[in-house]
C-alpha cells in the first residue's frame, strides 16, 4: 500500500495545495478542517469549529489565525487568503514543507528564517493548540499571530455587523473574546511569558471560499479580528497558541498537554494506517453520553442510516467492540413504541432500522450471539413488529410478506437527495434492497430466537421467509435479463440498472440461488463497478450523468443517477467471496489497492463521499466519509478473514492485523445461510465468470 507522501516543490502550487485539506477532530463533534496551505476554501472550514451549547449546533468560532514574521521592522506575513477573487497575503510562496504525521506540519522559509508550525487538536477537550519553533533565525525576530472570529453556524456566512463584540478580555496568559452573548467564550492564551496581546478590533472584507462558489453557493464572508499576539523568538525557541472553550488557568501547563497529546498520536504513514485514523474520527461522544457516528465532514452530521453501514468498519475492524455497542445502545435507548425515534425511524427512512441487523450480525462474531440476543433481542423483536404493524402510513408489511414504503414528499432509502423539493429518485413501492434487509433481519432474528428457546417469536414468523422469498423472486427477478429490478410498484418492476441489488447478493441471508447472484454480479460489473465503488446508475440509462459538478439541484441529480458510491462496494466483495472464497482475494485484494492514492488527493487521509461516474472519476461530496472509510476497512476485514479460512498466510495489507491465530478471526460468511444456495464445493464455470 503506498504511503501518505507530497510533492514539496508543488506546495506552493495552488492548484495542487488548494484541493488537499486536512482534518482532525476532537472526537466530541469538533473539529478543525483546512487545506495544507491553511488558506480557508469552503465555509466549513476553520480553526476551531464545535458544538455551542451542549446542542447538535455546531459553529465555526476561530476560523483562521495569520502568522506574521517580523525582521529589521520588515513584515512578512505567511498566510493565504482569497479576497473577492484575488489572493492576499500570499504567504504560501514561503512554504517548504508540508507533513502530516504524527500531527500536521508546515514549514515556512523567509529569508534566513526558518519557522516550523504544528496544528495540535486535544482529543475529548475542545482545544486547539499551534506550536511555532523558530528553527533558524540570524537577526532578532518576531512573531505575531492575530486571529479571525465567524462566530456563526458552520452551515451559514457572517457579515460585518453593529452587534459583534470586538473586545478582547485579559485572562492569564492571553484573552477571552465572544462576539455575541449566545456564543461560548473563547480562550487565547500563549504559553510564553511576556506575549503581548494588542487589542486592534478591525473587520475583513470579501474572504472567498472557491469550493462554495464552485458548489453553487453563496462565498463570501467578513471576520472580525480583536487584535494579535506578539513576541520575540531567539534560534530555537518555541511559543504554543492555544484556543479553547476552557481557559487554561495555568498556561505554563499548555505546554505539558500539547507533548502528551502529541505523544499519543499515531503516525498515519500509509493507506491502511490513515483509514484507521480517520474511522476513529467518525464515532463521537456527547455531553449525555451519546454514541453518534459523523456521516461526513466537513458538513455532515448524525446519520443514523450511514452510522449502520459504516459501524462495522470504523469499529469493529480495529477491535474497538465497545464503541460499537455504544453507538447501537444509543438507538436503542432512543426507542419508541416498538420503532427507533427521529432519523433512525422507519417513517424517515424504510431500511434504516434494517440495517441495524445487518450491523449487529456483524457484532455477533466479536461478542457472541447470546451476549447479542440478551442486549438486543428485545429491540430486534420490536423493530419487526413494528414493521408489520405499520409506521404512520409510510411503511408497511402486504400480505405477500414484502416491504412497502411511499411518501410524497421524500424518498424513503438511502438515495434520498430532492430537487426542487421533489425527490431525485422516490422509488416509491417494493425497494430492491428494503426487502433484502427485510428478509434478512427476519431470518437473522428467527435464527437466534430458535437457538435461546424463544418459541413464541418462532411460532409468529417461522412462516414469513419463505412467503417474502417467493414474493420477492416473483417481484423482482428480470428473467429475460437475468439480474433484479429496483423497485416495483403498481406499474411494476422497474428496470433501472443501480447497485441496489447488489445488497440482496452481499447479506448472509440471500433469496437468489448462486446462479442468480452470478447474473446479477455480472450485470454490476459490466455496468456499474468502477475503480472507485458502483455507480448509481447503468452509462446506458439516458438519465446517466457521468459528472457530479455544477449548480446543487445539477449535482443531486448526478448523484443519484451516476455518481460512484464506495459502501455498496463492500457487497460486491462479499457477494463474490461466498460465491468464489479464496479464489476472489487477488480481486478483492486490487479493489483494496485502488483506493490507495486516494488518502492523498482530496480529503488527506481518507476517502471521499462519492466519485464522478466517468474518468477520471474525481473525488466528490464530503471529503472524509464515514460509510466510505467503513466500507473499504469491512473489505479488509474480510480479505483478512478470507486468508485465515483459508489457511493463508498474511499479506502485507493484513499483517497488522494477525493475531495469535494467524491472520484473523475464522470467516463470518462459512455456512449455509437459512434461504440462502451456497455450495461448498465450487464448479469450475463459475470461477472468474463474473470477473
Amino acid at each position: 500500500m503506498s504511503a501518505l507522501t507530497f510533492d514539496k516543490s508543488e506546495l506552493g502550487n495552488l492548484e495542487y495545495s488548494l484541493r488537499r485539506e486536512m482534518l482532525a477532530t476532537d472526537r466530541r463533534g469538533g473539529y478543525m478542517s483546512t487545506t495544507i496551505v491553511c488558506c480557508n476554501t469552503r465555509k466549513y472550514h476553520g480553526l476551531m469549529v464545535a458544538p455551542v451549547g451542549g446542542s447538535d449546533r455546531t459553529c465555526v468560532l476561530l476560523s483562521s489565525l495569520d502568522e506574521t514574521v517580523v525582521q529589521h521592522d520588515q513584515s512578512f506575513n505567511l498566510a493565504l487568503h482569497r479576497f473577492r477573487g484575488v489572493y492576499e497575503p500570499r504567504g504560501h510562496k514561503y512554504i517548504t514543507d508540508f507533513e502530516y504525521t504524527p500531527t500536521p506540519t508546515i514549514t515556512y522559509r523567509v529569508g534566513g528564517v526558518i519557522l516550523r508550525k504544528e496544528l495540535l487538536w486535544i482529543h475529548r477537550r475542545t482545544q486547539l493548540m499551534i506550536r511555532y519553533t523558530l528553527v533558524d533565525a540570524h537577526s532578532p525576530t518576531k512573531l505575531r499571530l492575530r486571529p479571525f472570529f465567524a462566530f456563526r453556524d458552520k452551515h451559514a456566512l457572517t457579515r460585518a455587523n453593529m452587534e459583534a463584540d470586538g473586545r478582547s478580555y485579559p485572562i492569564p496568559g492571553g484573552v477571552k473574546c465572544r462576539l455575541y452573548p449566545s456564543y461560548p467564550w473563547l480562550y487565547l492564551q500563549t504559553d510564553k511569558p511576556g506575549t503581548e496581546f494588542v487589542a486592534a478590533p478591525d473587520w475583513y472584507y470579501g474572504f472567498e471560499y472557491r469550493e462554495e462558489l464552485e458548489r453553487g453557493y453563496d462565498g463570501y464572508e467578513d471576520l472580525l479580528t480583536t487584535g494579535y499576539f506578539e513576541t520575540e523568538l531567539r534560534r530555537g525557541e518555541r511559543i504554543i497558541f492555544s484556543a479553547s472553550a476552557d481557559e487554561m488557568a495555568t498556561p505554563a501547563t499548555i505546554d505539558e498537554i500539547f507533548e502528551a497529546s502529541i505523544a499519543r498520536r499515531t503516525h498515519k504513514i500509509d493507506f491502511l494506517s490513515c483509514l484507521d485514523h480517520s474511522a476513529r474520527q467518525f464515532l463521537i461522544r456527547r455531553a449525555d453520553g451519546a454514541a453518534e457516528v459523523v456521516a461526513g465532514y466537513p458538513w455532515g452530521g448524525p446519520d443514523p442510516r450511514m452510522m449502520l453501514v459504516a459501524l462495522p468498519g470504523i469499529t469493529l475492524e480495529q477491535g474497538h467492540e465497545k464503541d460499537c455497542t455504544d453507538a447501537l445502545d444509543t438507538l436503542v435507548r432512543g426507542m419508541e413504541n416498538g420503532m427507533f425515534s427521529g432519523a433512525a425511524s422507519a417513517r424517515a427512512g424504510a431500511d434504516t432500522p434494517l440495517w441495524f441487523f445487518w450491523t449487529v450480525r456483524q457484532l455477533e462474531r466479536r461478542i457472541g450471539a447470546e451476549a447479542v440476543w440478551s442486549r438486543y433481542g428485545e429491540a430486534m423483536k420490536a423493530l419487526l413488529e413494528s414493521y408489520r404493524r405499520g409506521v404512520e402510513g409510510r411503511v408497511a408489511v402486504h400480505d405477500n410478506g414484502l416491504v412497502w414504503a411511499a411518501a410524497p414528499e421524500r424518498a424513503l432509502t438511502w438515495m434520498n437527495a430532492s430537487c426542487d423539493g421533489r425527490p431525485v429518485t422516490p422509488r416509491s413501492g417494493y425497494q430492491v434492497e428494503v426487502n433484502a434487509l427485510w428478509y434478512n433481519a427476519v431470518c437473522y432474528a428467527l435464527e437466534l430466537a430458535a437457538r435461546f428457546g424463544d418459541t413464541p417469536f418462532v411460532a409468529r414468523w417461522q412462516e414469513l421467509p419463505a412467503r417474502i422469498r417467493a414474493s420477492f423472486l416473483d417481484r423482482f427477478w428480470l428473467a429475460g435479463e437475468r439480474r433484479l429490478a429496483d423497485y416495483a410498484d403498481e406499474r411494476g418492476a422497474n428496470a433501472f440498472i443501480r447497485p441496489n441489488m447488489v445488497v440482496a447478493c452481499g447479506l448472509d441471508y440471500k433469496m437468489l440461488t448462486e446462479e442468480q447472484q452470478i447474473d446479477v454480479l455480472r450485470t454490476v460489473r459490466q455496468h456499474l463497478l468502477t475503480p472507485r465503488g458502483l455507480r448509481t446508475l447503468s452509462p446506458r440509462n439516458p438519465l446517466y450523468k457521468g459528472m457530479c459538478e455544477g449548480t446543487p439541484a445539477e449535482r443531486d441529480v448526478a448523484a443519484m443517477n451516476g455518481s460512484v458510491w464506495v459502501w455498496p462496494l463492500m457487497f460486491y466483495v462479499k457477494a463474490l467471496f461466498d460465491i468464489e472464497g479464496a479464489a476472489f482475494l487477488p480481486g478483492a485484494e486490487e479493489l483494496l489497492a485502488s483506493f490507495a492514492e486516494e488518502i492523498q488527493v482530496c480529503g488527506i487521509g481518507s476517502v471521499n463521499e462519492l466519485f464522478d461516474a466517468d474518468p477520471p472519476f474525481t473525488p466528490r461530496g464530503a471529503v472524509s466519509s464515514a460509510a466510505s472509510v467503513g466500507a473499504l476497512l469491512w473489505i479488509n476485514e474480510m480479505i483478512g478473514a478470507q486468508r485465515a479460512a483459508a489457511g493463508e498466510p498474511c499479506t502485507a495489507v493484513q499483517s497488522r492485523r494477525a493475531s495469535s491465530d494467524g491472520c484473523g478471526t475464522a470467516a463470518p460468511w462459512g455456512g449455509k445461510a437459512p434461504g440462502g444456495a451456497r455450495k461448498s464445493e465450487r464448479k469450475n464455470k463459475t470461477k472468474g465468470e463474473i470477473r
